[in-house]
């Protein structure tokens, strides 16, 4: 089976090449619409111009920008599904985020703390009901929760959690001492950082992540690649592989080939790298399959690269959850 168990309906911040790309992704996913009209042509503009302007008033929890993400994924094969949200949209989760990333008066605090207020407008509440309610009439589908870890903050996180049917929550590590290192904005951070160290740092904090019982997926777990910024040797990262493996199977944990990184940022290689998804794959580490996508017209984006490469690592099955429980499905 072809699945796809971590992908978006919507990410800020809201620029002008967000537009765009929002343009891009409603004319790629209206089948046949381009003939109709017939390319290039008045007609056609004005058809995608009211496409955009009811996705607009609409907003991205509504059954017809879910729906262009599950037709365009069933054509490709994808036969289950798991929609998630990043917790740091939602307007209940803020205080979480304000208490553990850097936002204060240097560059890169003000440069977040103007990207939380830019990307925190949403309820936490309206993306449970709406996913929830879809479900009833969508049984490919399954509701997903992508919170960030952060050291010393269990505790509140897992009460953010608590009281939502969530099918899987998935654990993700994209701030080191409250610097989002995924941010282009702030990429120049990475020149005054020793490659060794801070992976162990980062790789440290997937360990928590993975005993702190909150997470049944692990994402992208070596993302702090994402601008190229890994030793000369990656091989020097073996060490650490094999401790984040160790402690996934000790906690049940599972994690994910994300092919995100691979079409959308310069690294341009999926997590986890090949090195690091052999060594997860020597300890038998539960493994499931993730475009990342944030548009319908993304969806499972190099999926099929990914199954090959853990049916040759020796996977005969991906995991998928509901209701918090694993389910083993035959790779297909």
């Amino acid at each position: 089976m072809k699945v796809d168990m971590h992908f978006h309906l919507e990410e800020g911040p809201y620029s002008l090449r967000w537009l765009s790309r929002t343009v891009q992704a409603l004319a790629s996913t209206e089948s046949g619409v381009a003939g109709q009209f017939g390319h290039h042509s008045l007609e056609y503009i004005n058809h995608i111009s009211n496409q955009l302007s009811s996705r607009m008033q609409q907003g991205c929890f509504s059954e017809e920008w879910l729906d262009r993400y599950l037709a365009t994924g069933r054509e490709r094969g994808i036969q289950a599904f798991g929609v998630v949200d990043h917790l740091y949209r939602f307007r209940e989760c803020r205080s979480y985020y304000e208490k553990h990333m850097l936002l204060d008066d240097s560059p890169v605090g003000k440069l977040q703390r103007k990207w939380l207020d830019q990307v925190c407008v949403a309820s936490i509440t309206d993306f449970v009901n709406f996913v929830t309610e879809a479900k009833k009439t969508r049984p490919d589908l399954a509701m997903g929760i992508e919170a960030d870890f952060f050291e010393g903050g269990e505790e509140e996180l897992r009460e953010l959690l608590t009281g939502y049917d969530w099918d899987y929550v998935i654990g993700s590590v994209h701030f080191m001492d409250g610097w989002g290192f995924d941010n282009p904005e702030t990429q120049e951070q990475f020149a005054n950082l020793d490659p060794i160290t801070t992976y162990a740092g980062y790789f440290d904090l997937l360990r928590q992540a993975c005993a702190s019982g909150l997470f049944e997926i692990i994402a992208h777990p070596d993302n702090l690649k994402v601008f190229g910024f890994r030793p000369e040797n990656e091989q020097d990262l073996l060490p650490l592989y094999h401790s984040v493996a160790e402690e996934m199977i000790a906690h049940g944990v599972a994690t994910e080939v994300n092919t995100g990184l691979a079409y959308r940022y310069p690294i341009a290689e999926s997590c986890p790298s090949p090195m690091f998804l052999t060594v997860i794959a020597e300890h038998r580490v539960p493994i499931t399959l993730s475009s990342d996508s944030h548009f319908p017209d993304d969806i499972g984006t190099l999926l099929d690269e990914a199954a090959a490469a853990v049916i040759g690592r020796g996977y005969t099955e991906l995991t998928v959850f509901r209701e918090r429980k694993p389910i083993k499905l035959a790779i297909g």
